[in-house]
């Protein structure tokens, strides 16, 4: 595992622990769990189709006004 041992792992811990505490250390890995979770799904799911209404152009609104009857 990236040439680390028992030891190195132990010390980045450490040196973890004394950076951000123990109390944040479970949101930090939460955060990072729910980033990879995130990550992972964003590669494997297809693109989202965008169902936003698109902004009309003006000749659609002299089109529509016509139907109804109106003047603009």
């Amino acid at each position: 595992m990236f040439g680390l041992g028992l030891q190195e792992l132990i010390i980045v811990l450490v040196i973890v622990m004394i950076l951000f505490g123990a109390k944040r250390l479970p949101e930090l890995a939460s955060g990072m769990g729910k980033a990879v979770k995130n990550f992972k799904k964003a590669t494997t799911e297809p693109d989202e189709i965008d169902v936003s209404p698109k902004k009309r152009s003006a000749e659609d609104k002299d089109h529509t006004a016509e139907e109804k009857g109106e003047r603009t």
